[in-house]
């Protein structure tokens, strides 16, 4: 791929961006990883958004290695899902989110479908872990060091249980992904409606869990 930028004519400005954009998706996808079946569900579904998408677009081989993925993706979930028999860890989180962003900016160079389809599809890691990182940054909190501030764990912490949370999770993927789709060809007064309700989702989403969260810590208290 890094060939193929090299001999592919790009903007220096735009190519730093893309390549910060895709060490970001990379490491989020590994700051995700710290819950039974999260990581998995997403790239199912991620993965999965992505085939149908490229089947649409009549792109094969893009379809395919999506499909592949995704498939993985669903086997390993049978034993990552509560309680998780086996994990994906470091060597298997930053693969995958490399390529969730190595695709998703194929799919845009060769025009399959919008540079937004890719950040929507996977809007629900993107906004966790953009989010918590600016909470941390904004009280200057050592950003390098490991914390479970993120919203799934705020959720896992408050009591509800890595079994739901991970179906909570599932829904806001679906979601997402399913406004992705929707979006991909439309004309950009759409593309915004579908971003609006994705966005709402994922701002309801998580409005529900910082008060739950609260809830939880002055419970703690108190007791």
């Amino acid at each position: 791929m890094l060939v193929w930028y090299l001999f592919t004519p790009i903007a220096w400005v735009e190519a730093a961006l893309l390549v910060l954009a895709l060490a970001w998706i990379t490491n989020l996808y590994n700051f995700m990883d710290g819950s039974d079946g999260l990581a998995g569900g997403m790239a199912l579904i991620g993965f999965g958004a992505y085939a149908v998408a490229a089947v649409l677009a009549q792109a094969a081989p893009l379809a395919a290695v999506s499909a592949a993925l995704g498939g993985a993706a669903a086997g390993f979930l049978v034993y990552n899902f509560h309680p998780a028999r086996i994990f994906l860890g470091d060597v298997g989180a930053i693969p995958l989110g490399f390529l969730a962003g190595a695709l998703g900016l194929a799919g845009w160079r060769y025009e399959y479908w919008p540079l937004s389809f890719p950040v929507l599809v996977f809007a629900p890691f993107i906004a966790d872990a953009t989010l918590t990182l600016a909470r941390r940054l904004a009280r200057r909190a050592p950003v390098w060091r490991a914390h479970r501030e993120h919203y799934y764990q705020r959720l896992v912490l408050s009591g509800f249980g890595h079994r739901r949370t991970a179906l909570v999770a599932y829904a806001a993927m679906l979601a997402c992904a399913g406004a992705a789709l929707a979006e991909r060809t439309q004309p950009l007064s759409v593309r915004m409606a579908c971003w609006a309700v994705a966005l709402a989702v994922l701002g309801g989403v998580g409005a529900w869990i910082d008060v739950r969260w609260s809830r939880s810590r002055r419970a703690g208290a108190t007791a």
